[in-house]
């Protein structure tokens, strides 16, 4: 058999739709109408590490497993409204080992971050936990259980 297959019987560049061409989810941008809290609870509650800054703090990135999680201002990459204040217009989920849930909860409140829902085994078989950070995007930490 033929390892190089002729040119007619090539597999389409998009299997069919040109957004199948999609394969990875590469960064997720939280806008921070307030950058100096926002800042604060991901490098200092959160404790991500700064990976990359530009335009004098407008945007900033923290690397965070194989993905980049970045502020930035809105209306600073296009011209966009962005949702009023107080909606939550993101979750994020970030996983981690079981016995690290709890222990993730306990350092939140001792950062004095408001729990929304204590950590919980829920029967789709993640052990959860849910909080909001200062622009009201619900994060959640969870393991498989």
């Amino acid at each position: 058999m033929n390892a190089n297959p002729s040119p007619t019987h090539s597999r389409p560049p998009f299997c069919g739709h040109p957004l199948r061409a999609i394969r990875a989810l590469d960064y997720t941008i939280l806008f921070a109408r307030d950058m100096a809290r926002m800042r604060y609870f991901y490098t200092e509650v959160m404790r991500f590490d700064l990976y990359f800054e530009i335009l004098d703090g407008a945007w900033v990135e923290f690397r965070v497993g194989g993905n980049l999680l970045v502020l930035c201002k809105p209306g600073l990459a296009i011209p966009d409204d962005t949702l009023p204040i107080g909606t939550a217009s993101t979750h994020l989920a970030f996983r981690v080992r079981r016995e690290e849930v709890d222990a993730a909860e306990s350092a939140l409140r001792a950062e004095g971050v408001p729990i929304v829902s204590p950590a919980i085994d829920q029967p789709w078989a993640h052990r959860t936990l849910f909080f909001r950070d200062p622009a009201g995007n619900l994060l959640e930490i969870y393991a498989d259980i």
